[in-house]
Parts: structure tokens; C-alpha cells; sequence
């Protein structure tokens, strides 16, 4: 492993954010603007630059993964960030989209796969569209990704894992964007055909297939020089479905109203209960925190999780969820210190630079 520390608590994870991780990460999205601001069509260019506004905290939290990349963080976040922004203008054009067609939506998502391949060409991701003409934007954001592939020592040992789980992430944009009347039983087939777990619902798989964080954490560790095919097992069973389910039920948590008015599908909705909501979620915020046991770093790991609870409690969505400020009292008191810590930095940090998701 290089000579490199990384962080083992709230103290020291936040000032490296503070003071590396938030800096490179907002110069990075600047950029990104700036290539954004410049696309041709009306559309692409509104959702592209819709995505960087409103969902530039995902960046910001991905980003932190870059700490286990030691002295290549730099290049990690570049990653981060260029392929958190596929996702997040790819979610959008399907969102908010002049489409209902799966097979436009797959063809988009290719640019997700390309952007993890060492050499797959550029293809015309928006074959199956009206809008078509972006600057070359999404291309340059698949390149940028391609970049950093091409530079990974160990790329060999993680592609298995590193591909299921954009799988399993492309799978779901595509099921939970058709035509309403289709999707829940697309969702549903989909889980009886993925997993015979019964200790989740299906939500709450769609939701674990749903995040990002997995592959971060792949590509840090490999830009580290430390990962392996154990590794990467390790990694992909302690993330998926625990932790990424953790991350994106916060997520869909503090978006309920914000959904419910655009008639956006959100998975909280399906619990039937607020309680029952708060227990499943209590149970995978224990089941997080056991699952990365096993993972180097484990510190660094838990902390994340953590993180989650206190990053999304901590936005002021929160308080426009019915029964959100209780739940959210009951999930900080449950997960500790760590996670208060990081709620405080959060509203602190909404509070200082009234930045947005």
C-alpha cells in the first residue's frame, strides 16, 4: 500500500473534505458547467445543467471514496465526478424525458458501460432520440472516465464486480423510468428474477441497485494499487445491499415531497407505514455498519455510513417530510456520535455556502 493515511475519524475525514476533497470537487463541476453551458441543443443543455445545480451534493459525497486512493486522489476525483455526472444527466434525461422508450433508455445508459471499458468506442448515445446534438458533452464526460480505466494497474481483478454492479444500476434507470403502468411490475419481476433474498423488498433492492458508492470505492482502492479479485468480493458483498441501499432510501427519504409533486417514482413511498419505514431503516443502517467489518479501512468505512445518515438528515428537505424531523432525531440517536457530527457539518455547510442538491 502507498505511504498514505487515511482518515480514521469524524475529525480528520472532515478536515481532508474540507480542505482537498470539497475544493478539487467544485472545480471539477465548474468545469463541467462550463462544457454544459455550451451544448447546442435547448433541452440537453437544461438537463445538464439542471443535474450539476441540483444534484451537485452526489459529487460531493462520492468524492470522499477518493480518500482511499491515497496520493492519487486527484485522479480518483476526476473520475468521481465525471462519471457521478453521467449518472446524474442520464437520471435526468430519462426523468424528465420526451421518452418512454426502455430501449432509448438502455441505449443512454451504454454511455455508463463505455465509460468503464479501457477502449470501447464513442457510441451516439441519443440514437433513439429527438434531442441529439450536446457538443460532445456526454461524449467527453465517457472519455474523461476512460482515462482513468486506462491508467488502473489492476483493472483485471475488479471488472467482474465492477460491471455487475453497473448491471444492476443500468437495469434499474431502465425499469423505473418506462411508462408509469409498466414499472412496478417490471420492478417487481426484476427482483424475483435478480435475488431470492427474503429479507429485503423489492424497493429496497431497486433502491441498493440504485447508488454509485460500490464502484467508487472499486476504483479508489484500484488507483491505490491495493485491490485484488478477494478484495473486490469482499467489496461488492459488504456494499450491495446494505450500504448502497442505505444511501439511496436517504436519499429518496428527503426527496419525498419534491417527488410526490413531480410525480416522480420514490421507494419510501411503498413502506406502510413511517415506522416501519424508520425500523428497515434502522436495520440497514445495522447491517451497513456489520457488513464492512471484513474491509481494510473498516474505520474509513464505517464512517461513511454514518456520514450518509448525517449528510441527508442534515438537508433541510428534511423538514417538508411528513414525520421527517422525528425519524430523523430517532436514526441520529441510533447511529451515534459519528453520525451527529456529521449532521451538524452538513447543516453548517448548507449554512455557510447555501449550496443545494
Amino acid at each position: 500500500m502507498l505511504a498514505y493515511t487515511i482518515p480514521k475519524t469524524p475529525f480528520t475525514l472532515m478536515g481532508a473534505v474540507y480542505r482537498k476533497i470539497f475544493p478539487a470537487v467544485n472545480a471539477e463541476l465548474d468545469f463541467w458547467k462550463k462544457r454544459a453551458s455550451a451544448i447546442p441543443d435547448e433541452e440537453l443543455k437544461k438537463q445538464a445543467l439542471a443535474s450539476i445545480e441540483t444534484k451537485r451534493f452526489h459529487c460531493l459525497g462520492g468524492a470522499v471514496y477518493a480518500l482511499l486512493a491515497g496520493i492519487r486522489w486527484r485522479e480518483a476525483i476526476t473520475f468521481i465526478v465525471a462519471y457521478q455526472t453521467i449518472s446524474d444527466y442520464l437520471d435526468n434525461l430519462c426523468d424528465r424525458s420526451t421518452s418512454l422508450d426502455p430501449a432509448d433508455f438502455q441505449q443512454l445508459h451504454e454511455a455508463m458501460s463505455d465509460a468503464l471499458s479501457t477502449q470501447n468506442p464513442i457510441q451516439n448515445y441519443y440514437a433513439l432520440r429527438q434531442e441529439q446534438s450536446d457538443g460532445e458533452y456526454l461524449a467527453d464526460l465517457v472519455r474523461t472516465c476512460q482515462k482513468t480505466m486506462r491508467r488502473l494497474d489492476d483493472f483485471n481483478s475488479m471488472q467482474g464486480h465492477i460491471l455487475e454492479l453497473k448491471r444492476l444500476y443500468i437495469d434499474l434507470q431502465v425499469h423505473k423510468h418506462v411508462a408509469e403502468e409498466e414499472r412496478i411490475p417490471r420492478l417487481v419481476n426484476w427482483f424475483k428474477e435478480e435475488t431470492d433474498d427474503t429479507s429485503l423488498y423489492w424497493y429496497e433492492f431497486s433502491a441498493a441497485a440504485g447508488s454509485t458508492l460500490g464502484i467508487f470505492c472499486l476504483i479508489s482502492y484500484a488507483l491505490n494499487g491495493t485491490v485484488s479479485n478477494d478484495l473486490a468480493d469482499k467489496i461488492v458483498k459488504a456494499y450491495f445491499p446494505f450500504v448502497q441501499g442505505l444511501h439511496i432510501l436517504l436519499d429518496y427519504f428527503i426527496d419525498q415531497e419534491e417527488d410526490r409533486i413531480e410525480g416522480d417514482l420514490n421507494f419510501c413511498s411503498y413502506y406502510d407505514s413511517p415506522d416501519i419505514m424508520e425500523k428497515r431503516f434502522s436495520y440497514f443502517i445495522e447491517e451497513a455498519d456489520h457488513q464492512v467489518q471484513g474491509l481494510p479501512d473498516r474505520h474509513f468505512h464505517e464512517m461513511v455510513n454514518h456520514g450518509l445518515v448525517g449528510l441527508y438528515l442534515g438537508d433541510p428537505k428534511v423538514k417538508h417530510v411528513e414525520g421527517g424531523i422525528k425519524i430523523s432525531e430517532d436514526l441520529l440517536r441510533i447511529s451515534g456520535y459519528k453520525a451527529r457530527f456529521f449532521h451538524w457539518n452538513t447543516k453548517l455547510y448548507y449554512r455557510i455556502t447555501k449550496t443545494r442538491r
